[in-house]
């Protein structure tokens, strides 16, 4: 077990970025959360503080807490091999995929909670009874039960689910349901994501957000976002140097740290730029990508495709990551010579949190078209990211993503096997430039609507108000 440092972060950051009455609204809860919880700590348990989602949200988000007056803590557990496998399964089976087929059985859970009981040891000498555990997804929640015996009010937090459950899904939910049953609170990104069976007064619905001013996010200027893609390696220029970058609350960023890439030769300056950047996980896709882009989009357009992933060992909590990166460059190697030019391997470094978010930013910035073609997908906040940056974003009709995307306007979606649909929609949009600024604008419009902190944070301290006063108090 280790604690992540965090830091204050000012909500005065959101002011111009956020509806006025939204932030209004936040406020105001915060200040009455606060008061309530005043002397006791709100804990956030999770698996890892690199790579993923979850990580950045804690990252980017709690800081507004702390601003408000909330004191608040990150743990991360930490875990072996074999239960990493175990909660790889459960995340797998969880979106309605086997994975590896293996099973989830007593040895399993033994292995998963051999594990937990080992990391709750140090944790309970840290908190206090009437303190607030918010537990995030299948590698906590075993956590559940001894925290809420111990005088804890605790809530797990699911990032993933389907629409239409299978045997495959229930099997995770089986494995898991013990714990959860003992949470005070369950939040789902989805109303379809809700388990059956569960007790309804403790479930609640919360699509997560971006943080529009955090490294990933915050706008950059266009000779900026040259510079840092220049710095990483990420793209070839004339004479490519260190950069440094300014983001308000951060400060001096330094980028310069090579990427890893695979291709046959440099991006061409003038080229059209997609790109897809997701963990290398079989259920983002990428080798659907990569075969949709080769054979399907037209090659007169002049389009080149950067399928951009962390480097393998910077998320500890996936060990597929490294099988289904060389998938992807097998799949590459075998496209035909002319096809192959087109097409970019490109793995991140992410020894430096905040340096590899300014280069994702700068890489969100810098394309024409944005994929997402996800398998399966719990919200999908790359498309959220995208989004803010006025990207028009081609993406599967699958999980939360439905929720941002408005087909046609805010955006294009797909079915998440149909090849031909995700060319012809890169193609229609790289053809026409006004259609695709069109698409853009209304996505940003989106988010800013529905999928930023006060809407996240808000909704979680909702549920910890409702905690604290008919469990707690």
């Amino acid at each position: 077990m280790r604690e992540v440092a965090l830091e204050t972060r000012s909500l005065a950051q959101l002011e111009g970025l956020v509806r006025p009455s939204h932030l209004e609204k936040f406020r105001s809860i915060l200040g009455t959360v606060a008061n309530r919880l005043e002397g006791r700590t709100l804990w956030h348990v999770n698996s890892t503080s690199e790579g993923g989602g979850v990580a950045e949200l804690l990252h980017q988000l709690l800081g507004y807490l702390i601003e408000g007056g909330i004191r608040c803590r990150w743990i991360v557990v930490e875990g072996d091999q074999d239960f990493f496998w175990v909660t790889k399964r459960l995340h797998n089976r969880l979106h309605g995929s086997e994975g590896d087929g293996g099973p989830l059985g007593e040895e399993e859970r033994e292995m998963y909670m051999g594990v937990l009981r080992r990391e709750l040891v140090p944790l309970l000498d840290l908190v206090s009874a009437g303190d607030i555990a918010i537990l995030h997804d299948p590698q906590t929640a075993g956590l559940a039960g001894p925290l809420a015996d111990t005088g804890l009010g605790v809530e797990w937090v699911c990032h993933v689910g389907v629409d239409t459950p299978t045997d495959v899904v229930r099997s995770a939910w089986a494995f898991l349901r013990p714990d959860i049953d003992q949470a005070h609170a369950s939040v789902f990104s989805r109303r379809a994501y809700v388990w059956e069976g569960l007790d309804r007064r403790k479930v609640f619905v919360i699509p997560p957000c971006i943080d529009p001013v955090s490294p990933k996010n915050a706008e950059l200027e266009a000779s900026d976002v040259d510079a840092i893609l220049g710095a990483a390696g990420v793209l070839t220029v004339p004479e490519p140097s260190e950069a440094r970058v300014e983001i308000d609350g951060v400060g001096s960023v330094h980028v310069h740290r090579d990427a890893e890439r695979v291709e046959e030769g440099p991006v061409p300056a003038d080229a059209a730029l997609v790109a897809q950047v997701s963990r290398w996980d079989r259920l983002k896709g990428p080798v659907g990508v990569l075969q949709g882009f080769a054979r399907h989009v037209r090659p007169s357009l002049g389009a080149h495709l950067l399928l951009v992933g962390p480097a393998m060992a910077s998320v500890a909590d996936d060990p597929e990551g490294a099988e289904v990166f060389a998938e992807a460059l097998a799949a590459w190697q075998r496209l035909p010579a002319r096809s192959r030019a087109r097409v970019h391997l490109v793995n991140l470094p992410a020894e430096d949190r905040i340096e590899n978010a300014v280069v994702v930013n700068a890489l969100q910035r810098k394309v024409d078209v944005v994929v997402q073609k996800s398998l399966a997908e719990g919200f999908g906040l790359t498309v959220t990211e995208a989004m803010w940056k006025e990207r028009p974003v081609v993406a599967s009709r699958v999980g939360g993503i439905q929720d941002q995307i408005m087909d046609g306007r805010s955006g294009l979606l797909i079915a998440p096997t149909d090849l031909p649909s995700l060319g012809k929609a890169i193609s229609s949009l790289i053809a026409d430039r006004g259609f695709a600024q069109a698409v853009g604008h209304a996505a940003r419009e989106r988010v800013r609507n529905r999928f930023l902190p006060p809407h996240f944070l808000g909704g979680h301290l909702g549920v910890i108000d409702r905690i604290m006063r008919e469990v707690l108090e």
